[in-house]
């Protein structure tokens, strides 16, 4: 029998789609709108009428037709995958002729959608009595006695929590797969005493596979205690194999590379109708309220998916060195590392942070009555009748039509001229007023975003426990997301780092590569005039400006006696490693207060070049390795997969080429500074030293030290820093710069709110 199958896409396309799908089908084809001039289709654009019960299958064409048939709003996550009993999502084709690396999605979504149409393949509906829901004690017994046995190496394992946190939560259950197509979902309420033992026997006989190791480690461990001697973490492994964020989900991998397909929808659909009933926000909903017999099939899943997963990739990363070994001698020992830093936590001080959000709290009116008393707000205010600094609509009619400043060019999504912090950036060069807006901004920021944020989510012990991600950037550097984004606290105002505050008897110690992707860069292109710079000590900046330029003074008289040169020698240096050119050199030049033309700076970049020979042609090769097969290793063995250098308009090749380049000395350089931290936090941990790293923060290394131990701690550190992996000058290792003080701001929180916040104590 035929299927009847109906395709809608937005609206009338010139996409041939009985060619896309090879005529494998018949179909009729509907678009939710006929008004081929619409930018974007909305709710109340769409004309379609259809009853998709009609149709044995419905294919979606595009992010819009899934939102409005289904609550999915992902089209490359479901693209290809049954959604429901006939809905079948898939990418526009039209993408690929701006996206290349969405060729293969549409090439697997086609695949998939014509072999379910046709009958090939199917859904596959997991049987009841491979995954079982435990609640009993000798139940939970006999089955991990069972896993035991089973004869694979390995077993999947997952929990279910009541919180992210450790501290904040408690472990509803325990999923556990030990052979595929099987599991069970254990409730924590039947672990006794023996079911514990056989956990841990389990635990020190079989390599546990994790999917997110970092966070099942730590709630495992502080709540029961277990130990994992081996562990591997399927997530890590699928992003060695696919750096792209947001890939990475164990529901997105189920449903690319698994029978069991959007697999939880149904517990989903449970949750959705449970809160529609009870009138609960989604961020309000709480994990624990789902019964036993809804969570525990899909629950058991989860654990038996892992274990899927892990022989799948491990069979693909075991046939690539570079990979392989990034993953076991970077990843896995970092995860164990991350485990413990986060377990200790960023230390603050209540008080300074009670005092700060007040004082944050005043600024913030002082910034506002500064912008209010602006003559041309008066006036504008008298004309309007208000004037809300936080209304994008008043503050555009304010800058724009009212003070006459001209837009930047830049737009919003919807057409409109932006008024971003950029947008005010540039606009504050002509006029007062988006300064002043700037900084009510700032402040506003400041206050909601961090101060007002941090203070009830510490723990009892005024600690703040946050999460380092390993998985979330394509150059492999560290993330940092949950309760405190430690890569994102305000640098021009120390008020957030003061209050990050080492307790009493205790330092705070700062480490940090010197010019760590120059460094790398001299190594890495073989330039030995380059790496003479660094042999010679100095300032970097000045060393190179006297060389390039053939300065006659001393090094050290550079930054007093050719600023310029030192700034567009500095200018050169970052920009060549992103690939930028003449004007992009000259403009930031400009912006660090210096004078170049473009016609200027590309006669420096030349002389720079002629002084540093081997850099350029090092650039150029790598540049056209990329250009030629649209990826590129970094020397620990790290892929940085660029497709759209062979299909992509110029604009976007360009744009690949250089992430490609500057990918192969920023990801070394935060390795490098990673294996450091692991090592030393390794040494510190078997000496039983009183001194815990607790964040990663771009180049540098923070830890809260007892006094006594800090000359010990920082030799332990700088020591495996330094440690030859490789990648080190002869005699001249990376350059690093120390700070200790009682708080992270080093001094500039004393220095800027000291007199104000001691006075309030005293």
């Amino acid at each position: 029998m035929t299927a009847k199958v109906a395709l809608i896409e937005t609206k009338p396309s010139r996409n041939n789609y009985r060619q896309l799908f090879q005529d494998s089908f018949e179909f009729e084809q509907f678009s939710l709108s006929q008004d081929e001039t619409l930018k974007k289709v909305l709710k109340k654009d769409v004309t379609l009428k259809i009853d998709l019960n009609e149709y044995d299958w419905v294919i979606l064409v595009g992010s819009e037709p899934l939102k409005h048939f289904t609550k999915e709003t992902a089209i490359t996550k479901f693209s290809g995958r049954m959604i429901g009993d006939n809905i079948l999502p898939v990418i526009n084709p039209a993408i690929i002729h701006f996206k290349q690396e969405a060729k293969a999605t549409w090439e697997q979504s086609r695949d998939n959608i014509i072999g379910y149409v046709t009958g090939s393949k199917s859904v596959f509906k997991p049987d009841g009595d491979d995954f079982v829901g435990i609640e009993d004690e000798e139940e939970a017994y006999n089955y991990l006695c069972g896993v035991l046995a089973q004869p694979y190496s390995y077993i999947g394992l997952d929990t279910e929590t009541a919180g992210l946190y450790p501290r904040d939560g408690y472990i509803i259950g325990i999923s556990i797969s030990g052979a595929p197509d099987t599991g069970a979902y254990i409730n924590t309420d039947c672990i006794s005493e023996r079911i514990e033992e056989k956990f841990q026997e389990i635990f020190n006989k079989k390599v546990v596979v994790f999917h997110n190791a970092k966070f099942d480690l730590a709630m495992l461990e502080y709540h029961f205690n277990f130990t994992f001697p081996r562990f591997e973490d399927t997530m890590l492994m699928h992003y060695m194999l696919e750096e792209t964020p947001g890939t990475h989900g164990l529901k997105d991998l189920a449903l690319k590379y698994t029978k069991y397909g959007d697999y939880e929808k149904p517990m989903y659909d449970w949750m959705d109708q449970y809160r529609k009933e009870h009138g609960i926000k989604k961020d309000d909903f709480r994990w624990e309220w789902i019964p036993f017999d809804i969570m525990k099939d899909y629950a058991a899943l989860d654990a038996a998916v892992t274990f899927i997963l892990y022989e799948f990739f491990d069979s693909y990363l075991v046939k690539n060195d570079r990979l392989y070994g990034v993953y076991k001698k970077i990843l896995i020992p970092a995860v164990r590392f991350l485990t413990d830093a986060q377990d200790w936590g960023v230390p603050f001080d209540i008080e300074r942070l009670e005092w700060s959000r007040d004082r944050m709290t005043s600024k913030i009116q002082e910034a506002n009555d500064m912008l209010q008393a602006h003559e041309s707000v008066k006036r504008f205010i008298e004309i309007t009748g208000e004037f809300n600094p936080n209304s994008v609509k008043q503050l555009r009619s304010l800058l724009f039509d009212y003070v006459g400043l001209q837009p930047t060019g830049k737009t919003t999504g919807t057409g409109q001229n932006s008024t971003d912090a950029e947008v005010l950036g540039i606009l504050a060069k002509e006029h007062e007023i988006p300064q002043l807006i700037l900084n009510v901004r700032k402040q506003g920021k400041i206050k909601n975003t961090y101060l007002d944020k941090i203070i009830p989510q510490l723990d009892k012990d005024g600690y703040l426990r946050t999460n380092f991600n390993l998985h979330t950037t394509t150059s492999g550097r560290l993330s940092s997301s949950g309760k405190l984004n430690m890569q994102q606290i305000p640098r021009d105002d120390p008020i957030v780092k003061g209050c990050i505050k080492a307790k009493e008897g205790y330092k705070i110690v700062a480490v940090d590569l010197t010019t760590a992707e120059m460094y790398y860069a001299a190594i890495l292109s073989g330039d030995e005039n380059l790496q003479d710079v660094f042999r010679s000590g100095g300032n970097f900046h000045s060393t190179i400006a006297h060389k390039v330029f053939n300065l006659e003074c001393e090094i050290e008289e550079v930054a007093e006696l050719y600023s310029g040169y030192r700034q567009a020698a500095k200018a050169i240096s970052f920009g060549i490693l992103y690939g930028a050119g003449a004007h992009k050199i000259a403009e930031q030049v400009k912006q660090d207060g210096g004078r170049m033309t473009i016609r200027e700076a590309q006669e420096v970049i030349d002389d720079y070049f002629k002084a540093f020979p081997k850099l350029k042609k090092w650039i150029d090769a790598n540049n056209a390795f990329i250009a030629s097969n649209g990826f590129v290793y970094s020397f620990f063995g790290r892929k940085r997969r660029l497709p759209n250098v062979k299909e992509g308009n110029p604009g976007q090749v360009a744009h690949e080429i250089r992430s490609g380049l500057n990918f192969l000395v920023q990801s070394v350089a935060s390795d490098i500074n990673l294996m450091g931290a692991i090592d030393a936090h390794n040494e510190i941990k078997e000496k039983k030293l009183d001194a815990h790293i607790f964040a990663l923060v771009h180049d540098s290394i923070l830890a809260e030290v007892r006094e006594d131990l800090v000359d010990e701690y920082t030799e332990i550190l700088l020591r495996n820093i330094q440690t030859d992996r490789g990648l080190t000058i002869p005699g001249t290792p990376i350059g690093c710069d120390m700070d200790v003080g009682d708080d992270y701001s080093f001094g500039k929180f004393e220095k800027q709110y000291g007199s104000e916040y001691n006075l309030q104590a005293a």
